[in-house]
């Protein structure tokens, strides 16, 4: 059974955990990064944000079996389970997410108009590596209930 002093030491210190930046950019991150790449995998199956097949290059749609939209729905799925590791595991989470992003910026840069898309997932790819590299930082510390 915990003693008083026990329940004040673990108080303070979640306390100096959640009010050091490092640690709150950390939790934003984590969070931003696990439910966006949820949300926009979920989207993949009904389009309502945007009609994501048009976000495939030709090349790719031709190297791949099935539709543009059947290759919407594996990508739904890898960004579902992309965002549930970012959640569990966020060292090797971020750099997974980094990797994804890498691969979407190649997709869009073949595709004329989409480069402003490619510089916005370039800059959620640097995110991506600050999650992995503030993750790697706070692995094994206890972090507050």
């Amino acid at each position: 059974m915990p003693t008083e002093t026990t329940a004040t030491t673990s108080d303070t210190s979640r306390r100096a955990a959640l009010g050091d930046p490092g640690y709150q950019a950390f939790l934003i991150l984590r969070t931003g990064f696990t439910v966006a790449p949820i949300l926009f995998g979920l989207d993949k199956f009904t389009n309502l944000l945007v009609d994501w097949p048009a976000y495939l290059a030709p090349w790719i749609d031709d190297i791949v079996p099935g539709s543009a939209q059947a290759a919407m729905y594996a990508v739904g799925v890898i960004e579902i389970v992309a965002g549930l590791i970012v959640a569990l595991a966020p060292r090797f989470g971020g750099w997974l997410v980094a990797g994804w992003l890498a691969g979407i910026i190649v997709d869009l840069l073949t595709i004329p108009g989409y480069y402003d898309i490619a510089l916005r997932d370039f800059g959620l790819l640097l995110g991506a590596v600050a999650l992995a590299r503030l993750a790697q930082r706070y692995h094994g510390k206890r972090q507050p209930n």
